[in-house]
């Protein structure tokens, strides 16, 4: 970063994870942002870009769409914000949330033990959950998406009150 004046790092993560931690002088487009108006940032980055996000699959997907746009040159921080901070990186905090994926490991664990629990002690068709959420995540996996973060995304706690607009996301890129 220091050896490159011309490089922008793009944080594709929500505003209320940007909010808790990002890399300084970063700028924050969430992905279904980025998604839905690729064609305009990628206008505004005619520099080195640089993805991040919580682990690197969010930033894979925003380069994705970006390549599809017309730019090619951006690259992904692998091991995202916190492998940033964990190599000494200058990162900027906020208020404290959980991660997205913590939030995630944290409901489909809980939803498996309930499963466990419920077919043992209610009926075992109640074990159906935890078979149902292990589907889910092989899915998720396989197909590099995560429909349980994409819902607790949309949970309030998960919601700050300076939610980027496309236009205030886009016009704050140099």
């Amino acid at each position: 970063m220091e050896g490159h004046d011309d490089l922008i790092v793009l944080d594709v993560r929500s505003a209320a994870e940007f909010e808790g931690m990002h890399i300084k002088g970063s700028y924050n487009v969430p992905l279904p942002l980025l998604s839905e108006h690729a064609d305009e940032v990628a206008e505004r980055l005619d520099r080195h870009v640089v993805l991040v996000c919580q682990s690197g699959v969010r930033a894979g997907q925003a380069r994705t769409r970006l390549n599809t746009a017309g730019l090619e040159n951006a690259m992904v921080l692998t091991g995202g914000v916190p492998a940033f901070e964990a190599a000494g990186g200058d990162v900027v905090r906020g208020a404290g949330r959980w991660s997205l994926e913590r939030q995630v490991r944290m409901a489909a664990g809980s939803l498996v033990l309930a499963g466990m629990l419920g077919g043992r002690l209610i009926s075992p068709k109640v074990s159906v959950v935890a078979g149902a959420i292990g589907a889910g995540l092989t899915f998720s996996a396989a197909t590099n998406t995560c429909a349980m973060g994409n819902v607790l995304s949309r949970m309030p706690w998960n919601k700050t009150a300076s939610e980027p607009t496309s236009r205030s996301a886009i016009q704050q890129l140099p």
